[in-house]
């Protein structure tokens, strides 16, 4: 089998580095197109040996690129066409269809109840996305709560998969050596109790939440907010007002597996918090609560579909807590008094181990291989045979 997988870019973000690491576990051979902003993650997949083409996409209604991802797709003679995110979803499925190529797979990585990818969901937002699913195959969601949006949304329950993210569980495992090592590097304290905050700095991740919530606690605390975005002069601003400027430290984006780029990668950085706080109240999964707990650290989150579709006790040091700067600040302190715990993974983490997820998806691509064989009527009236 040979799979193009498109995607809108390759900078260092969930979706993105999701495909990095599936392709690491996935039997077949993989190519990847990015329709803009190469980015990071791009080098990262050449340097995994996978072959990476940028399509130099202008914009959203850059018609012109339709055709030329057309004649990459027929060039490559490919199987199967795999879409991430929503402007990839919409040209690679036609484009895919054009070439001639049936056997189209799309993952919604990023769908929430109002909102998509960190911007608000519209009725023409919906239609169009409605319009492009009809050309595929199967739609992979990482959640079940995915799975029941895309279902309300009209997405026929038949063409919808449910393949959770994965994680590289011996990544993540807890490191004292990188602990003290990281802390070092960034000028933490040894002693520090360190709050840390993984994901994009968009509003929607309510990082000002978590702001205020740890301006509260006591001087010996840092902040550590990992990942970059449009919402990081404000978070800046914020955090000078509040008077902890000083305590609050911005990593920028980093990447999950090493790159080569300077500075900790992120399972050394989660090594070295305390707890990880999640005060986003829309997750479409709940990834950066999951790579925590693989950590074996505490986690305080608002929204977590990844932790509320499995059974009670998986997650002991897991908790949710109301998207609310009070709420959180008493959580935090809460953690902080209690002191550290043992840093092993629970069975959420190990949940939701990325060969597993690989094993799914490979289930998917077989099911949209597979020839579909049309019903005939029967033309005594019967049942069709």
């Amino acid at each position: 089998m040979k799979a193009l997988h498109v995607i809108t870019g390759l900078r260092v973000g969930g979706a993105e580095q999701q495909l990095r690491l599936l392709l690491r576990h996935l039997p077949v051979r993989c190519d990847v197109v990015t329709l803009t902003d190469p980015g990071p993650v791009a080098d990262g997949l050449v340097a995994d040996g996978v072959r990476v083409a940028h399509l130099g996409m202008r914009g959203n209604r850059d018609l012109a690129a339709l055709p030329r991802l057309a004649r990459l797709v027929r060039r490559g003679r490919y199987d199967l066409v795999h879409t991430h995110l929503y402007r990839a979803c919409l040209y690679g499925r036609i484009a895919a269809r054009l070439a001639g190529v049936r056997a189209v797979v799309a993952s919604e990585h990023s769908l929430g109840e109002t909102q998509m990818e960190g911007r608000p969901l519209t009725p023409g937002v919906r239609g169009l996305y409605l319009l492009g699913e009809r050309l595929g195959r199967a739609t992979v969601a990482v959640s079940p709560a995915v799975a029941g949006r895309l279902a309300r949304w009209g997405v026929p329950a038949p063409r919808i998969a449910v393949v959770p993210n994965g994680i590289d569980l011996a990544r993540f495992a807890f490191d004292p050596a990188a602990r003290l090592r990281t802390r070092d590097r960034l000028g933490l304290p040894a002693g520090a109790f360190v709050v840390g905050g993984v994901g994009r700095l968009v509003p929607g991740k309510r990082f000002d939440v978590l702001i205020r919530a740890f301006a509260r606690l006591p001087d010996d605390c840092r902040l550590l907010l990992v990942g970059g975005g449009p919402e990081e002069g404000a978070l800046r601003r914020a955090a000078r007002e509040a008077g902890i400027a000083d305590r609050v430290l911005f990593t920028g984006e980093r990447p999950y597996v090493p790159d080569g780029s300077p500075g900790p990668d992120l399972p050394a950085l989660a090594s070295a918090m305390d707890v990880l706080a999640s005060p986003s109240p829309e997750e479409a999964f709940g990834l950066a609560v999951v790579e925590a707990l693989a950590a074996g650290l505490p986690v305080r989150y608002t929204s977590c579909p990844a932790l509320e579709n499995l059974p009670p006790g998986t997650a002991p040091d897991a908790a949710r807590v109301p998207c609310d700067a009070g709420a959180y600040a008493r959580a935090l302190a809460g953690v902080r008094a209690a002191g550290p715990g043992p840093r092993t993974a629970p069975e959420a983490a190990r949940h939701y181990c990325i060969t597993r997820s690989a094993a799914r998806l490979m289930d998917v691509y077989t099911a949209a291989l597979t020839p579909t064989t049309p019903q005939v009527p029967d033309p005594q009236g019967g049942s069709p045979s």
